[in-house]
């Protein structure tokens, strides 16, 4: 296995274990009524895009993935970190 194919193979690792955490904090937050509906969403779309990288990750693709720029939004990637404490 070449550098590059291990580093991805690494990356899609960490990428799958990243999801697995985020499932577990939305499965968590389906207790509370008031983000029950918006969290059960979440738990479903982290299962399809952990769906999506299991595949990538047993295909081999190398194609570059496309993100639509509204799902990141959504996440609200670059926004300031809510403090829960």
């Amino acid at each position: 296995m070449d550098r590059t194919a291990a580093l991805r193979a690494e990356w899609y690792a960490q990428l799958a274990e990243a999801i697995d955490a985020a499932q577990g904090v939305a499965w968590r937050l389906r207790t509370n009524a008031a983000a029950s509906g918006e969290a059960r969403e979440l738990y479903e779309r982290l299962g399809e895009i952990r769906c999506d990288v299991d595949r990538l990750r047993s295909s081999g693709d190398e194609r570059t993935i496309e993100i639509a720029p509204d799902w990141l939004q959504r996440l609200r990637w670059g926004q300031p970190r809510i403090d829960f404490e």
